[in-house]
C-alpha cells in the first residue's frame, strides 16, 4: 500500500498566517500538522507517500526533506492550481501504480490513528472504503449514505439538505480501480473534480464501496478556532518532563514539558504548557494549553490557551489569550495608545 497526501491549497480562512506559510505547517502541540499526518500513515505500515504541494511552495519539501527521520520516502508532486482532490489523485497517477493507497487530507488531525480503518479495508478490499464521522451539521462536507450492511449507496458533496449525518473525514482507501473513476468524471457544480463524484462513478458502475465509522477525536484545522480546540485536545496528553532549566523561583504545575536550551525564571506555568527549545520565560505565566514554539522569548507576560510559533516576543504584555501568533511576531505595550503593525486579513481583538 503507498499513500497520497493533499497539502495544497490555498488556506484562505487561515490568513494572515498562510501567505507565508502552508496550513499544514502549522504546530499543534509542538509539531506540524502535516508531521502528525505522516506519522498516522506509518503506523499502519506505509511508507511510500507521495505528497501533493501547490506550484510555488518550497515550504513543505524545506521541513520534510525526503522523509528519512520520520522512516519514510517522501515524493513531491507539484499542482498547479487547486482544481480538487479527484485532480490530485490523477497527477498521482504515475507514482501510485497498480498499489492500494490510503488519500489522506493534511490538514486532517485524527490523533487516535487509523490503525482499525486500515485493518478492516485490508481484510476486505472494497474498490473504496471511506472513512466517516456522524456531525450535528453535514453540510459543510461530503456526505455517504449507508445501506443496512454499512455499503455505500451515494455520496454528495456538501448538499444542501443532507440525507444521512455521516460526514467524510478526509481520509480514504482505494484500489486500483479509482483511477478508472477518476478518469471518467469531469469537474462538478463547483468546478472541482471532486473524489465523491469519482467514488459515486464507482458504486454505480456496482464496486464494492464500503464505509467505516471513526469513532475518536476528528478535526479539520482550516481554521484558527480548530487549529486551538486541536492544540487543547493533544496537549490533554501531555507527560511531563523538564529538559531546559527552571529556576528555584519558578513554579510549574500540571504537566509541562520544558524543551532543551529553554530557560524559565522567575515565572508560573500551569499545565498542559509546552515550552519549545531555545524560549525564555521570565518573570511571565503561562496558563493551561499554551504552546511555545523555538526561540520564543516572553518577558512579564502573560499568555495561555494559545499557541506561539517560532520566534516570538512579547514583553510587558500581560491577558493574551485564545491567541495563535505567527513566527518572529513582536508584542509590546505601548504609551498609552494602541499601535499596529499588521498585514493583511488579520484578526484583532482590544478588551475595551
Amino acid at each position: 500500500m503507498k499513500a497520497l497526501v493533499l497539502s495544497g491549497g490555498t488556506g484562505t480562512r487561515l490568513r494572515p498566517f498562510t501567505y507565508s506559510m502552508p496550513k499544514q505547517l502549522i504546530p499543534i502541540a509542538g509539531k506540524p500538522v502535516l508531521r502528525h499526518v505522516l506519522e498516522n500513515i506509518r503506523d499502519i505500515g506505509v511508507t511510500d507517500i507521495g505528497i501533493v504541494v501547490g506550484a510555488p511552495d518550497r515550504h513543505i519539501a524545506a521541513a520534510l526533506g525526503d522523509g528519512a527521520d520520520l522512516g519514510v520516502r517522501l515524493t513531491y508532486l507539484r499542482q498547479e492550481q487547486p482544481l480538487g482532490l479527484a485532480h490530485c489523485v490523477a497527477l498521482g497517477r504515475e507514482f501510485l501504480g497498480a498499489d492500494d493507497f490510503v488519500l489522506y487530507l493534511g490538514d486532517t488531525m485524527l490523533p487516535e490513528g487509523i490503525g482499525a480503518l486500515a485493518a478492516e479495508f485490508a481484510a476486505r478490499r472494497p474498490a473504496a472504503q471511506l472513512v466517516v464521522q456522524k456531525v450535528p451539521d453535514p453540510r459543510r462536507f461530503g456526505v455517504a449514505e449507508l445501506d443496512a450492511d454499512r455499503a455505500v449507496v451515494r455520496v454528495t458533496e456538501k448538499p444542501d439538505r443532507p440525507r444521512s449525518d455521516l460526514a467524510l473525514v478526509g481520509v480514504y482507501f482505494f484500489t486500483a480501480a479509482v483511477h478508472r473513476a477518476v478518469a471518467a468524471t469531469g469537474p462538478g457544480r463547483r468546478g472541482e473534480r471532486e473524489i465523491t463524484d469519482a467514488v459515486q462513478w464507482l458504486i454505480t458502475a456496482g464496486a464494492e464501496v464500503r464505509a467505516g465509522e471513526y469513532g475518536g477525536y476528528w478535526r479539520d484545522t482550516g481554521r484558527v478556532e480548530d487549529v486551538l480546540a486541536c492544540n487543547r485536545k493533544l496537549l490533554e496528553g501531555l507527560r511531563p518532563s523538564v529538559s531546559g532549566t527552571v529556576d528555584a523561583a519558578s513554579r510549574l504545575t500540571g504537566p509541562v514539558v520544558i524543551e532543551a536550551g529553554a530557560r524559565v525564571t522567575g515565572s508560573r506555568i500551569a499545565g498542559p504548557a509546552l515550552v519549545g527549545a531555545g524560549t525564555v520565560v521570565e518573570d511571565s505565566r503561562v496558563g493551561p494549553y499554551t504552546s511555545l514554539g523555538h526561540g520564543c522569548e516572553l518577558r512579564r507576560a502573560g499568555l495561555e490557551d494559545s499557541i506561539a510559533l517560532d520566534g516570538v516576543t512579547i514583553h510587558g504584555v500581560g491577558g493574551l489569550s485564545g491567541s495563535l501568533i505567527g513566527r518572529a511576531a513582536r508584542i509590546g505595550p505601548g504609551a498609552g495608545r494602541h499601535r499596529l503593525v499588521v498585514g493583511d486579513d488579520t484578526r484583532i481583538e482590544v478588551a475595551a
